[in-house]
């Protein structure tokens, strides 16, 4: 049943109603053409990030430097577990170069420490970053219209139903 069913002159109250919603439309914003704006705006926005962060092609001298970038990790696993083999096989060598080691002095063992912390850090860094890189590149970018709050909040509903 309609409006104007119910209520006597009711195309009147129904033209009426009409009238001031497309009035009040002038001056408060939709929320479909707002949720419309803000995913072409975020999907404009990934756009220019893709862009900006596309795979560029990398040459020799790139390529070598990321081999050589590699190396330094293996080297320090391999290091440690020949320098527990040495202890296993000639102790008393082992004791000659350990005791060379405890003669270094505090300030240069920090410094090692902030240099080798410091490479590992930005190399984890390098690679989270390229890794979403290719995920962004790799990944379609779908706007999105936000959910209504009120979906799937049990809570919610109870409380207007409540009301």
């Amino acid at each position: 049943m309609g409006l104007s069913n119910l209520i006597p002159g009711g195309r009147v109250v129904a033209g009426t109603a009409r009238a001031v919603a497309d009035t009040v439309g002038l001056f408060r914003e939709g929320a479909e053409s707002s949720a419309a704006r803000d995913a072409a705006l975020a999907e404009a926005v990934l756009s220019a990030y893709a862009a900006e962060f596309a795979d560029r092609p990398r040459g020799r001298f790139d390529r070598l430097m990321d081999g050589l970038n590699r190396l330094p990790r293996p080297a320090m696993a391999l290091g440690t577990l020949t320098m527990i083999g040495a202890a296993m096989v000639d102790p008393v060598w082992f004791a000659a170069r350990m005791t060379g080691l405890a003669a270094v002095p505090d300030p240069l063992w920090w410094l090692m420490g902030a240099i080798v912390s410091f490479y590992f850090g930005a190399r984890v860094q390098v690679k989270s970053h390229e890794m979403r890189r290719a995920f962004r590149m790799g990944a379609p970018v779908v706007p999105t219209v936000p959910e209504d709050p009120r979906d799937g909040n049990a809570a919610l509903a109870a409380w207007e139903a409540g009301r």
